[in-house]
């Protein structure tokens, strides 16, 4: 029998720019339904916290079908379990800078070693590290105005660090 394990999922795309709406409340239905208990959620960004004896892969495939037959479109799922999240707000590799001015890209898999090949409108004041399943960027003036594009990033989701640290936090309870 396996043990109970927190866990932290986070949706690419919901809830941003008018694309993939959901409730919060749909969202942690829709979690539960998925064998999630003690199902939290975290700012209307798609951000889920619960508890469960399945693995990542069986989590990530029940939510992302769950999350497609709900919108009618595929919807990345990125997992991680407590102790990653807490790890990920741990490595941060800017952490000087303001937690709003610094993101983590979570990706499905290993950031590919050439992951900084092709990158485009890097300004002087942004800055690009890669981490586990990761990869941090600090934003000089903030995500809103950069021109950053990283091509290794287009499938993984962006959570600043203020989110990342709280929802470690979360899953730690």
């Amino acid at each position: 029998m396996s043990l109970m394990k927190s866990y932290v999922a986070l949706l690419r795309a919901v809830n941003v720019g008018g694309t993939g709406k959901i409730a919060m409340s749909d969202l942690k239905t829709l979690c539960e339904a998925a064998g999630g208990e003690a199902v939290r959620t975290y700012i209307a960004s798609g951000n889920l916290v619960f508890k469960s004896k399945q693995s990542e892969r069986q989590i990530k495939a029940a939510l992302e079908a769950r999350l497609h037959k709900l919108i009618g479109k595929p919807v990345g799922v990125m997992v991680r379990t407590a102790a990653e999240m807490a790890k990920v707000a741990a490595d941060n590799p800017f952490s000087s800078a303001p937690g709003n001015r610094v993101v983590a890209i979570f990706l499905d898999h290993a950031v590919p070693a050439d992951a900084l090949k092709g990158v485009t409108g890097q300004s002087s004041e942004e800055e690009v590290r890669l981490g586990k399943r990761e990869i941090f960027v600090r934003y000089g003036d903030g995500m809103g105005h950069s021109k950053l594009r990283i091509p290794a990033a287009k499938e993984g989701t962006a959570r600043n660090m203020n989110t990342v640290t709280k929802l470690a936090d979360m899953a730690r309870e």
